[in-house]
């Protein structure tokens, strides 16, 4: 699509004709702000609605976006930090989207920033005019200009002077006491938001919300940041201690006089008075109250203001949710793990308590107990969190825990449980049952959201008497045996069969010794049988993913693996699909070999589960890189197949599907590309043009012709695929967005390197909210977007940085030593020699090649192109002689397994003209050159990037051997064409003028 001209800077110029109407688009906690810029437009004339806006961090930014276009006029963004966390969302996604997507609509967007701070770098394309730090008049006076407003006052709608709202800058008239800001406060941000919802969006006159939580875990300060960070929503904001009935009446009674409220000394007086004047919201209506530690309620009906501005109270008393809405504040911060161990046991140091406090997951019962057991024994820590991960510590006597929570000890909780038995024996019953699930978060409500399950008579009141199942989940987290979770967000849909709880791996252990086991078989069913009815029978929708990621755990310890029962079967293959789905490849294959131990004794090989299992398992140690492992495995899947009377032709195209593929990755391009050609034609006419598997077919056919060079046919067909997967599997299903990938891929590969990096900015931007930034199928979109950024020539200087920072987070997910991370280990040494760092280059490509030799075997093609690179390094070292030996040698590797007409072949030769040219081997030179130039232009055409290097090596060559005139002419033609394909400020148009011998390095690409 062609590009549009349009005003600079995405505002209306100043002087021309203002908006009719402004959408003015704000978070939550910029409410202030938005109010005070809608009336200051109103009052020039142009109509403003206020937009209140937090888009759901399932539904795409761009679309977020795209909604706002649908109101008329001018969206207004009110910008600060805190802006680009809504979501949340990574930075990278706002900074992709406001490059494409925005600034595509620039014309429609402006932004006024609220802080100081830097914003994201590509806010840049918003203009936005800051407000920060400056008087009313001057902000009003720069949001006129930005938008093009022209300064009329009298032609807006009269406002009466005490309507005019605060300007948000203007401290508010009453702050009392607030507690000083922490500077070091961090995180909590999604609880400072949802604390802020529930007061904004609570019924006038009853805002009020409580803090809940155990002493010291941080009420406090996050009330003070709430007043802090939203001070500017209020005219008053005043601090209530609570601990105390007399300081709170005294703390509360203050607030009269600050208000001016004709009243005396007494204390009560002076609160009925301010609960009125709150009440009436006179003088001010916009007022928070901020209770804290108020745990006696006693005076709640003397006390508790109403009207409306907004109660905060923070609590350890649950009663409050009687009168407040109720906000429950979570577990310890790692800061308040690490210090309280360290308090407790002196001995250990600070990376001790934090490995400590990972292990226990900052859960308070374990962490009292870790740190009881590590200040009375003196016992060292890696000692004793080997004791803990070898399952021996709960079988001997701990150190008595303090702070009245119950001794870790067999003993101790022997007491325990059979206190629990005499006083309230389902509680009993219940924690009999989570033993049967895995340690750590356990869904507990699937036993009430379907009660159609089969369950053994001693658990069927769990289903059906909810105040009972509520009595005995309420008395074991009072106990701090169990903590209780909720799943996805608190709503008030929010019940029992979503409920979930969590038990620690050593109370789990001591549990499964303490309880009744003579029921544990039939639990062990009924919790299989559970897991199944959960199965949301769908892993290839990300949606999902969280559901599966929670019923894996809990497959073996319930028995699933060793079942009979089709449907059990069924949802077992399912979490393995999702393991392979979601990049979880090492669960994955420890999960694949466990099912296959157990159903090779009683399943038949070509059975549906088992040939399901081959295929899948398949799936997962390709992507593992464990080629050999895959190929042994299908092979022997599709020889018993091939056994098979009838013949299975469903199960033969899965086969056939993994066999071509594992030819792709050991090399063998054309038997893979024969053999998929033919699997799309069975495919088509089995299933139909736009099944799955017809699907999947027809892109990894593609992924064939881009292996052996054909890039326009490739492109082609995933054009094609690419449509037909939006269509069928939608835009954000998994294989469609690989399939965009693969579209971009193509684009680069045929040298539209700006058509490629348009759409690969877009392809990740929905990869990393669909699968998240560090998904496997993400940091491949992500390398492929570094490369296109890298062939498109613009902002070098960034690039090599962000190659940097990718590496390591492919490392992190894969490992050092996975095909994908060597493939980016060689890219981005490719980058680093181009820019002169030759010494990491050297040592990366040395690293990628041995790498690649070990997993592939030294004559696979990609082996072949890590020595080509080898020789680059030699060659910009000044190793002459040996690099013409490693390119000549890749050369002829290379024309031997793919044929004289690769790109490979064509790069390569490219390569070794040079290495030629530089050892004197002028002659030499001049001939392979005109070859190369001859295969490449009809390969690739006469304008493909590749072609007029091959043009600007044979001038250079030509020079060589004093062809001046030729030279001169092909010189000539390769400039002129590069400056109209890739622009005259593309890097590789600025070294071919330069007259510096073009190259080309390998791109290690396995499929």
């Amino acid at each position: 699509m062609a590009e549009q001209a349009r005003p600079t800077g995405g505002g209306a110029p100043r002087g021309s004709t203002a908006p009719e109407h402004v959408l003015v688009v704000f978070p939550g906690y910029h409410r202030p702000w938005a109010t005070w810029i809608a009336q200051r437009l109103d009052l020039h004339g142009v109509r403003a609605t206020p937009h209140r806006w937090d888009p759901p961090r399932e539904v795409p930014l761009e679309d977020s976006l795209g909604d706002l276009l649908l109101a008329r006029g001018q969206v207004l963004l009110v910008l600060n930090d805190w802006f680009f966390e809504l979501g949340p969302r990574p930075a990278g996604e706002w900074n992709d989207v406001l490059r494409g997507f925005v600034a595509a609509h620039a014309d429609r967007f402006a932004a006024v920033n609220l802080t100081n701070r830097p914003l994201l770098p590509a806010t840049a394309v918003l203009e936005p005019v800051g407000l920060w730090g400056v008087g009313e008049d001057e902000a009003e006076a720069r949001l006129l200009g930005r938008l093009g407003i022209e300064p009329r006052r009298s032609a807006g709608r009269r406002i009466p002077p005490g309507a005019l709202v605060r300007y948000p800058d203007t401290p508010p008239e009453v702050w009392g006491e607030v507690p000083r800001r922490n500077p070091r406060f961090t995180g909590r941000d999604d609880l400072l938001t949802e604390l802020q919802e529930r007061l904004m969006d609570a019924e006038r006159g009853n805002a009020a919300c409580t803090l809940l939580g155990m002493s010291g875990i941080g009420k406090t300060q996050i009330a003070a940041e709430y007043a802090h960070r939203f001070s500017p929503d209020y005219d008053t904001v005043w601090w209530v201690s609570s601990d105390d009935r007399n300081v709170q009446r005294d703390r509360f009674g203050e607030l009269a006089v600050e208000l001016g409220l004709p009243v005396g000394n007494e204390p009560g007086e002076r609160i009925r008075a301010v609960r009125e004047a709150l009440r009436r919201g006179d003088p001010q209506s916009r007022w928070l109250v901020v209770f804290d530690g108020w745990d006696d309620i006693r005076d709640v009906g003397v006390m508790l203001p109403h009207g409306p501005g907004h109660v905060l109270i923070t609590s350890r008393n649950r009663l409050w949710a009687e009168h407040t809405d109720l906000l429950e504040v979570g577990g310890f911060a790692r800061a308040e793990s690490t210090g309280y161990l360290m308090r407790r046991a002196p001995h250990i140091t600070a990376a001790e308590a934090d490995e400590v406090a990972h292990e226990f997951g900052d859960v308070p019962l374990p962490l009292v107990q870790a740190a009881a057991w590590l200040g009375e024994s003196g016992m060292e820590a890696p000692e004793y969190l080997r004791m803990v991960r070898e399952g021996r510590l709960s079988t001997v006597d701990d150190p008595t825990g303090g702070e009245g929570v119950p001794n870790a000890s067999l003993t101790s909780w022997s007491i325990l449980i059979n206190r629990l038995r005499r006083a309230q024996p389902q509680a009993v019953e219940i924690l009999s049952f989570c033993a049967s699930f895995a340690p750590g978060r356990i869904p507990l409500g699937l036993v009430r959201a379907y009660p159609q399950a089969e369950l053994p008579e001693d658990l069927h009141w769990m289903a059906n008497d909810l105040p009972a199942w509520t009595r005995a989940l309420d008395t074991l987290v009072n106990y701090s045996v169990l903590t209780r979770e909720t799943r996805g967000p608190v709503s008030t849909d929010t019940g029992p069969h979503q409920e979930s709880v969590h038990m620690h791996r050593l109370v789990h252990d001591i549990v499964s010794r303490l309880t009744d086991g003579a029921h544990r078989a039939a639990h062990r069913k009924a919790v299989r049988t559970l897991l199944a009815e959960a199965d949301p029978g769908n892993p290839m929708d990300s949606r999902n993913w969280p559901r599966y990621a929670e019923l894996l755990p809990h497959l073996e310890p319930s028995g699933a693996l060793e079942s009979r029962s089709p449907r059990i079967q069924n949802a077992v293959l399912n979490c393995l699909r999702y393991c392979y789905r979601s990049g979880e490849f090492k669960a994955g294959t420890r999960l694949a070999e466990r099912i296959r131990l157990s159903w090779s004794g009683f399943m038949d090989p070509v059975a549906q589960p088992m040939l399901t299992l081959t295929s899948q398992e398949g799936n997962i140690l390709r992507a593992a890189g464990r080629f050999r492992e895959a190929h042994v495995l299908d092979s022997a899947a599709l020889e018993r197949l091939r056994a098979q009377t009838p013949r299975n032709e469903h199960a033969e195209l899965i086969a056939h599907s993994a066999a071509a593929s594992n030819l792709r990755y050991l090399g063998q391009y054309t038997e893979a590309e024969e053999l998929q050609r033919r699997l799309l034609d069975e495919s088509r006419r089995i299933l139909g043009e736009n099944e799955f598997m017809t699907l999947l077919a027809r892109h990894n056919l593609g992924v064939s012709l881009r292996l052996l060079g054909r890039y326009q046919e490739a492109y082609d067909l995933d054009a094609e695929n690419l449509a037909r997967r939006e269509t069928v599997l939608r835009a954000r299903h998994a294989n469609t967005l690989n399939s965009g990938s693969a579209l971009a891929h193509d684009l680069r590969l045929l040298g539209r390197y700006r058509d490629a990096l348009v759409r690969q900015e877009a392809s990740v931007r929905l990869h990393v909210q669909v699968l998240g930034a560090q998904h496997p199928q993400t940091l491949s979109a992500r390398a492929q977007l570094a490369l296109c950024r890298r062939r498109e020539g613009g902002a070098q200087q960034d690039i090599g940085a962000q190659m940097a920072s990718l590496l390591e987070q492919i490392e992190q997910v894969h490992g050092r030593e996975h095909h994908t991370t060597l493939t980016f280990i060689n890219n981005y040494a490719n980058y680093l020699r181009e820019h002169g760092d030759l010494d990491h280059a050297r040592e990366l490509t040395a690293e990628a090649e041995a790498g690649f030799r070990a997993i592939l075997g030294p004559a696979h093609p990609v082996a072949t192109g890590m020595v080509a690179n080898t020789g680059l390094v030699l060659q910009a070292a000044g190793d002459r002689s040996g690099a013409l030996a490693l390119l000549e040698s890749a050369l002829g590797g290379f024309t031997a397994t793919l044929g004289p007409d690769h790109p490979w072949v064509l790069g390569c030769a490219l390569n070794a003209a040079a290495a030629r040219n530089f050892n004197g081997r002028v002659g030499d030179a001049v001939e392979l050159s005109r070859e190369t130039l001859r295969r490449a232009r009809r390969v690739l055409g006469d304008e493909h990037p590749l072609t007029l290097s091959c043009r600007i090596a044979l001038a250079a060559d030509l020079r060589g051997v004093r062809e001046v005139e030729e030279a001169g002419k092909v010189e000539e033609d390769g400039l002129l064409a590069l400056t109209r394909t890739l622009g005259a400020q593309h890097p590789h148009t600025l070294s071919a003028r330069q007259r510096n011998r073009p190259y080309w390095d390998f791109e290690a690409y396995l499929g």
